[in-house]
Order: C-alpha cells, then structure tokens, then sequence
C-alpha cells in the first residue's frame, strides 16, 4: 500500500498505474496533446445513415474498443440506452465506456455488465442503481471517477482515447453541424460533448431534428462528425430541464445561505467585477438570491458566472448584476433558451471550464465557488461520490477543480443530515483535498481552514457564528452520535483520480 497527501491507502498496483495524490500542482507539467484518425470526407460523400446500427457498422466498432457519451440530457436522456442495446443486439463485446456522467435513467447498463457488454467504465459519477450495482462489485475492473476537468486532461492527454463517441444532438444538419439550443429537446450548452467531438477518432451525432445545411450556431463542426442518424427522440424534455428552479423554503437551508452570502459579501473578494459559480441546490440557489440582494444594495456587479448555469444566474444577467455567463452545461430550460438568445451567454467546453492542463482554464480566474457536500471532515478534506453506507450514489463533477483553482472556496452542508453528521471525523472517500477548502458553511456557523489565516483574520469581527472545524464535527457527534465504521471487502470497486490523473482515493466494495 502506498499512503498518500490525504492519509488515503491506495493498492501498489493502482499506485504505479496512476501515481498517488500529492498536492494540487505537483503534477501540472507541459505534455504533448493527443492525437486522433481523421477519415477525409469526399464531395460526393454521405455522412447520413438511415439507423444507429447502420452507424455503428460504418465506424467499424469491435470487441474491446471504447466508445463515449455525454450527460447534458441528464435523466431525461434517450441516447446511451438506445446505442448499447443495439450494440447489445450486435454481439459486441468487452467494451470500455466513457460517458460524461451516468444518470439514474441508466440502469440497463447493470445487464450489459453482467453479459459482457462493457466491461470497464470511466465517468464523473454514478447514479443509484448502477452505482449500487458497482459497490456490489458487478464489473471485474474498476470504475475510474474522473472530474469534469478531470476527463477533459485524460482525454487532451490521451488517458482516455476515444474510438467512436454517440453524441445526442438537440439539431443538426446532415453534414455534422450541431447546437443544444434548438429542437425538440433543447439542453443548452454541449460543452462535455465537444470535447468528446474534438478527440475521438469517429464521431456519430444522432438527433431529432435534422435541418437544412448549414445549421447555426455551431457548437460541434462537420469538421468533428463523420455520421448522422435521424431518430425519433434524444431525450425526454421534462427530464433534460423542467423549467425555472424553485428556491427552498426549508429554513436550515435558508440559514446556511444566509450566512454563505456573509461570507461572500464580507470577503475580500466581494468588489466590482468580481467572479463567482453556485451549484443547483436549494440552498446554492437561496445564496444566489441573498447575494443579487446585496448586490442591488451596493451596486456591485459581477463580471461573470461560470459552470453549470440555472434560472437564477440568467435573471442576474439579464438584471445587469452579472456581465457574462459562461457555460459547460444548463440544467433547465430558461438557461438554454439564454445561451440561444444572449450574446453575453457564452457557451464553452469542459478544457476550457476546467482541465488543469489547459493553456488557461475558465476556473483559473474564479473569485469564489459554493460547493456542495455529503461529507466533510476534520482535516476539511470532502466526500461527494459515496454515501453513508458507502455506496456510490454522487458525482465528482467540478468540484475538486473549482474548488483548487478558485480564490475562495466554500462548501456548504447541513450540520447533520436525516440521523447522519456531515461532519465527521474523516470522510469515507475523499474526492477533493482539504488543502483546497477554504470555508465550510453550516446552519450553525462556519469554520475556516486554518491554513487560510488572512480569511481568519478578515472575518474575526463579522457578525456570523464561527467555530473550529473540530468544533462543528462535535456538534453534529452530540446531535446524531459517533457514527459506526462501515464494513467494507477487499475487492476495489472504484478508483478516486484527482483532477490531474493522480489517485486521491479508491472505493471498495461493500
């Protein structure tokens, strides 16, 4: 075993393949860019197919090849299910998939595992059922948990190559040219899906709504497609967005925001033209709310938004609070009707968003980001992949990458949540380091990282509770108890990568 900067125990094998998590910047170094085949398009060819099989026929795809999918249809996608049950159908076997995330909607994958379908996975996260499945220990090889910026490296880099991408496209023409903001199913931004675009050695878009050449905006160019398949349907609208976000009304959320817009608007960082990303819960969106009142108050106003993009920070734009946003993915209607009709919302994709690797990532000049959490722990290390129970249930998503290349980050977390403490001793999976959190929000106070003494000092005589992290752990302790160990086998289900390729933790199965 070899322990890494985390105190985590990773397995020699997985140690020599990956190399064990050092600190953020250890391994961010020039590289060379990767490579893909490029089949030439002739005048007098047809990039139009009459059906997925036909298409996945014409790319040649066999046993042992990896193939990719994107989430930006999230539970409302049709397309992955559709491809593997024809790729099923075909007798193909042994496949590696690596699909942007896995969404619940995804559960018959569980019998492609079993048959020998696919046989290794790399994702950002996975979803109930399927996770459920892998902590059992279904697949053989373990999952690899890349974040956004995370999968954007591996794929620059050639970690994860590509041999055919299956991307759903919301319109195209039949030449290739793609967008997500027109259509049957609008889900905004493809921003996952053109790195996917760019990389892979074969590309098929599949689409419900094939249009007269050329189709613009162009997210993804005919330069990156090689076929198009006409479908039926991508997706289910009401599962890719369901329309405007509603803001809580539970008052520990309403607290926790509460004080993490203190904290904003108290910081240094708080002045005109500052940056900042929330997520999509509840109480990220009531932090949205106090903010754009703080704001309106003093007349701040911020440059620009970033990540992935809700109803609240559209209205922000188009109030005049935020100057741009800039998008990797929307998760609901009104933010992907935004992209198509504001110019000043910006779509991007994920090398651009997040990948360490990049010759300047959109994150790199990020105030401050409000991230969420199942766990925390003593050492402000943070679990967002496995539950509890030691399941794997979340998404590492964006969140070990904004959280290091941001100038303030925070994580925001109920104090105990149900009869289980947020704050614990030390968090069953760490997927982003201790070392990159900067303030943990609580509906009892707060805690700063000790390493953050200007943060410490700044907020000494702010009016907002505040507590050693060692302190709110207790609390939670006294509130629900000292939680027992979970039991764990000895087979690893998952391998935990740090946004630079290095492993920060494994989940075994359970």
């Amino acid at each position: 075993m070899v322990k890494n900067n985390v105190g985590k125990e990773i397995p020699d094998t997985y140690a020599k393949q990956y190399g064990a998590f050092d600190s953020e910047w250890a391994n961010i170094r020039p590289y060379k860019e990767a490579s893909r085949t490029v089949k030439p398009v002739k005048p007098s060819d047809t990039k139009l197919v009459r059906s997925i099989r036909e298409a996945i026929e014409k790319t040649g795809l066999k046993d042992g090849m990896t193939i990719s999918f994107h989430h930006h249809f999230r539970e409302g996608d049709y397309v992955l299910n559709m491809v593997m049950e024809e790729i099923a159908n075909m007798g193909i076997k042994n496949l590696s998939i690596a699909p942007s995330s896995i969404a619940n909607v995804h559960a018959p994958l569980i019998e492609h595992i079993k048959n020998g379908v696919v046989t290794n996975i790399t994702s950002s996260g996975l979803r109930d059922e399927v996770g459920a499945a892998i902590s059992s220990g279904i697949l053989e090889n373990p999952v690899v948990i890349r974040s956004h910026g995370g999968r954007a490296r591996a794929i620059t880099s050639g970690d994860i190559h590509i041999d055919v991408a299956f991307l759903g496209a919301p319109s195209s023409d039949a030449y290739g040219n793609t967008n997500g903001s027109h259509g049957k199913a609008i889900c905004g931004s493809l921003g996952y899906a053109m790195m996917d675009a760019k990389y892979a050695d074969q590309v098929v878009i599949i689409t419900d709504n094939l249009v007269p050449y050329p189709n613009t905006p162009i997210s993804i160019p005919s330069t990156d497609v090689d076929y198009v398949v006409e479908v039926d349907a991508i997706g289910n609208p009401s599962g890719i967005a369901k329309g405007a976000t509603r803001f809580t009304k539970n008052p520990k959320e309403l607290l926790i925001a509460e004080y993490a817009s203190k904290v904003i608007t108290n910081s240094p960082y708080f002045k005109e033209g500052f940056s900042f990303q929330t997520g999509t819960g509840g109480a990220s969106l009531a932090v949205t709310r106090f903010l754009r009142e703080t704001m309106e108050e003093t007349g701040v106003k911020a440059a620009f938004a970033l990540g992935g993009i809700t109803n609240a920070m559209v209205e922000l734009l188009q109030d005049g609070l935020v100057g741009k946003i800039i998008d990797v993915q929307d998760f609901d209607l009104s933010s992907a009707e935004s992209l198509r009709d504001n110019a000043n919302h910006y779509e991007m994709d994920a090398n651009m968003y997040a990948s360490p690797l990049s010759k300047g990532s959109a994150i790199n000049n990020l105030d401050v980001v409000i991230l969420s959490a199942l766990e925390i722990d003593t050492d402000f290390n943070v679990n967002v992949i496995t539950g509890s129970d030691g399941v794997i249930r979340g998404a590492s998503g964006g969140h070990c990458d904004t959280a290091a290349a941001s100038k303030m980050s925070m994580i925001i977390s109920p104090l105990v949540r149900g009869r289980i403490p947020t704050i614990v001793d030390t968090v069953n999976t760490v997927v982003t380091p201790g070392s990159s959190v900067d303030v943990v929000v609580t509906e009892v106070g707060i805690a700063i990282n000790p390493l953050r003494k200007d943060l410490i000092e700044v907020f000494k005589n702010v009016d907002i509770p505040q507590f050693t992290i060692e302190e709110l752990k207790e609390k939670a302790y006294s509130i629900v108890g000292t939680p027992d160990p979970i039991q764990y086998g000895d087979k690893v289900v998952a391998l935990i990568e740090y946004r630079d390729g290095s492993l920060v933790d494994v989940v075994r199965n359970v």
